[in-house]
C-alpha cells in the first residue's frame, strides 16, 4: 500500500478499509493520474470503480500507465459531457453509491449532478477539503473552497452543517468550527465578520447543531493558542479549530493550496449535500490525494447508512 503523508489520512484509510467498498462511477478517467487514482483506490478496497467515458481513451491511458483493466467495468460514452450524464444516471438509479471526478472540468462534472433533481437534497451542496498538515495535531476541514463562489449567509448555514456532519462521520463528535475573516472583531466594513457573528448566534439558537462555533477569527487565532492569547481572545475554538469556514471560494482555495504546497499538506476533497458522496479532486491531484478522498467518501457513506438505516 502507498503511504499517505502524515498520520491523520493514514488513520482514515485504515479505518475505511474495514468497510464494504463503495461502487463508484469514475467520470472520464482518460489521463494516467485520474485513472491510476481510481484503480489504486480499488486495489485498496475503498471503491469498486466503474469507469465511465470514451473507452478508447480510457484504454490508452491504462496502456500509458501500465494498468491492467481486466475485471473493471467500463461504461462507454462518446465524450466527457456524455460521461458525466451517464454517471449521474447510474447514481440516480442507485446502480452506483458514489461519483468521482476524473479528467474533466469541475463545472461540467458538477453541472450534471446539480441538474439531477433526484440527487439533490434540501441542503445546499458544498465542498470540504480534508487536509493533513504535519505540524497541526488534527485534520483541517476547509470549506467551501471549490463550489460556492460568494456564499450568502443562508448558504453558509448549510456549508457549516455539511462540514460538521462530515467531521462526525470521520470520528470527531463535537468539532470546533472557526468562522474565518481578516480580523477578530465584528465590523460593518467587512461582511464576513457580520456573517460570522450571525452564524455563531444561529448555533446558539440551534439553527446549526453538532459543533462549537466561534468567529470572526483570523487564521492565526484559529490555529494558535499563543496568537489568541496575545490578542486576549477567549474562545473555545481558538488555537484548536477543526473546521475552517472561509468567507468565499477565492479565500478558501488559496488557503487550501497554500497548505498543500507550502505546508506539505495532503489534501482530500469531497462534495456534501447530494444523495451520494461526490469525490471532487483537482485535475492536478496525484494518486495519493485521490486515495484519501475515496477513504473520506467511504467513511461518510457508511456512517450515514448506520445513522439512517
Amino acid at each position: 500500500m502507498q503511504r499517505l503523508k502524515g498520520n491523520h489520512h493514514q488513520d482514515l484509510v485504515r479505518k475505511a478499509q474495514g468497510l464494504a467498498p463503495l461502487r463508484t462511477a469514475v467520470v472520464h478517467p482518460v489521463d494516467e493520474v485520474s485513472l491510476a487514482g481510481a484503480i489504486e483506490a480499488g486495489k485498496e478496497n475503498l471503491i469498486v470503480p466503474v469507469l465511465v467515458g470514451p473507452e478508447a481513451k480510457i484504454r490508452a491511458a491504462a496502456k500509458a500507465a501500465k494498468l491492467d483493466l481486466s475485471g473493471y467495468e467500463i461504461v462507454a460514452t462518446e465524450h466527457s459531457h456524455a460521461a458525466a450524464a451517464a454517471a449521474v444516471a447510474l447514481a440516480r438509479d442507485r446502480k452506483v453509491e458514489a461519483l468521482m471526478k476524473g479528467s474533466l472540468h469541475t463545472d461540467e462534472f458538477m453541472g450534471a449532478i446539480v441538474h439531477e433533481e433526484k440527487l439533490r437534497t434540501a441542503r445546499r451542496m458544498s465542498h470540504v477539503f480534508v487536509i493533513d498538515c504535519p505540524d497541526y495535531p488534527r485534520p483541517l476541514f476547509v470549506t467551501d473552497a471549490a463550489l460556492n463562489i460568494y456564499p450568502t449567509l443562508e448558504d453558509k448555514v448549510d456549508i457549516v452543517q455539511n462540514a460538521i456532519e462530515l467531521a462526525h462521520a470521520l470520528g470527531e463528535p463535537l468539532p470546533k468550527v472557526a468562522i474565518l475573516s481578516a480580523v477578530e472583531t465584528v465590523t460593518s466594513k467587512i461582511k464576513s465578520t457580520i456573517d460570522a457573528a450571525a452564524l455563531c448566534k444561529m448555533a446558539d439558537r440551534r439553527q446549526i447543531i453538532g459543533g462549537v462555533l466561534d468567529g470572526p477569527l483570523a487564521f492565526d487565532n484559529a490555529v494558535s493558542f499563543e496568537a489568541a492569547k496575545t490578542k486576549s481572545i477567549v474562545s473555545p475554538v481558538a488555537g484548536q479549530a477543526d473546521i475552517f469556514v472561509v468567507p468565499d471560494l477565492e479565500a478558501g482555495n488559496m488557503l487550501a493550496k497554500q497548505l498543500e504546497y507550502l505546508a506539505e499538506g495532503t489534501v482530500a476533497g469531497i462534495v456534501l449535500g447530494a444523495r451520494v458522496p461526490v469525490i471532487l479532486t483537482s485535475r492536478a491531484d496525484k494518486t495519493l490525494a485521490r486515495l484519501g478522498s475515496c477513504a473520506v467518501a467511504l467513511l461518510l457513506a457508511r456512517h450515514k447508512a448506520a445513522v439512517n438505516p
